[in-house]
């Protein structure tokens, strides 16, 4: 805890599109473990309605608007966060997009290939880069990176190019921050599984709770138990 304006303020975390889904409930996980969270979402209205649904837990949450396709937003949302909270402790990329789930590599949509790039991989990107300052300045700073199975180079093949070589790009990305700030920051990428979401189905197996809980637990292990560079899945690591 320290304090800010009077006011002892927790760990904070930032979860990028924090509004539903996954993201919906790494915000709820993290806020109930006590940290104080920043709901990012592109639209400020559908955080603010995601904000409703989340009961006693909204106590330590906050919303703010995050497109993390636009650099201003990026800048708008880190200044908030340092100005308001003074501190920035766990960085959670969320947000991410399927726009290409029909396609195979050998005939893609290249525009939606670009788009979701655009989001996947140069999003978390750009908004991890803008958050280095706060979270080397924490002491225990820590990168959750979501990714996906389907990052996996042992499962490629099959439908959705797109998206697999931004979860590809996310984990090659993962390993080369957790190497360069290796002692700073912790950085790790996670598997959710198969969820219950917009983008997953109401066939898939798993709750967001449940596709959420690796990433509440890596962002409150003990500072002295928490692993960087790694994939993992049910907290327990996987091969890229």
């Amino acid at each position: 805890m320290v304090e800010r304006r009077g006011q002892l303020v927790s760990r904070v975390a930032l979860v990028s599109g924090g509004n539903r889904g996954i993201g919906l409930a790494a915000v709820e996980g993290l806020a109930r473990a006590g940290l104080t969270v920043v709901l990012g979402a592109r639209d400020f209205a559908d955080g603010q309605a995601a904000l409703e649904r989340l009961a006693a837990a909204a106590e330590s949450v906050r919303v703010a608007q995050l497109d993390v396709t636009d650099e201003a937003s990026i800048d708008r949302c880190i200044a908030e966060v340092e100005r308001e909270l003074g501190r920035l402790d766990v960085l959670v990329n969320n947000a991410g997009v399927l726009l290409d789930s029909g396609g195979p590599a050998t005939d893609p949509d290249l525009e939606a290939v670009r788009a979701t790039l655009d989001v996947n991989l140069f999003g978390a990107w750009a908004l991890t880069r803008r958050s280095l300052a706060p979270l080397r300045a924490s002491g225990d700073g820590r990168v959750v990176n979501v990714s996906s199975g389907m990052g996996q180079l042992t499962e490629m093949g099959g439908r959705s190019p797109g998206y697999r070589l931004s979860k590809v790009g996310l984990n090659a990305l993962t390993r080369m921050l957790a190497a360069e700030l290796a002692g700073e920051v912790s950085v790790n990428s996670v598997c959710p599984g198969w969820v219950r979401t917009d983008m997953g189905g109401a066939g898939a197996g798993r709750s967001p709770a449940e596709g959420a809980d690796t990433i509440v637990w890596l962002a409150t292990l003990p500072s002295r138990e928490t692993p960087t560079g790694t994939f993992l899945r049910d907290r327990k690591p996987i091969p890229w």
